[in-house]
C-alpha cells in the first residue's frame, strides 16, 4: 500500500483555497467595480485591497520567519 502524506496534501489544499479567494476577490470583485463604477473606482479598489491585504501579509511573514527560527534552533532544519 502506498503512504500518503496527508500534511502535505493539507498544506496544498489550503494554499489552493486561499489562491482561489484571491482569485476571486480581485478578479471579479474588482472587475464589477470596473464595470459599475469605472477605471478610476477601480484603480481606487486595487490600492485598497492590496492597503487591506498587507498586514495579513506581514503577520504571515513574521510567522514564518518565527517557525523557520524555531526549526533551525530545535536542529529539524
Amino acid at each position: 500500500m502506498m503512504s500518503r502524506d496527508l500534511r502535505h496534501y493539507a498544506r496544498q489544499t489550503n494554499f489552493r483555497l486561499l489562491l482561489g479567494a484571491l482569485v476571486l476577490l480581485f478578479v471579479v470583485g474588482d472587475g464589477l467595480i470596473y464595470l459599475i463604477y469605472g477605471k478610476g473606482a477601480a484603480v481606487m479598489g486595487l490600492l485598497c485591497l492590496f492597503a487591506g491585504l498587507t498586514p495579513v501579509l506581514l503577520v504571515m511573514l513574521v510567522l514564518a520567519l518565527l517557525d523557520w527560527v524555531a526549526k533551525r534552533v530545535d536542529g529539524e532544519g
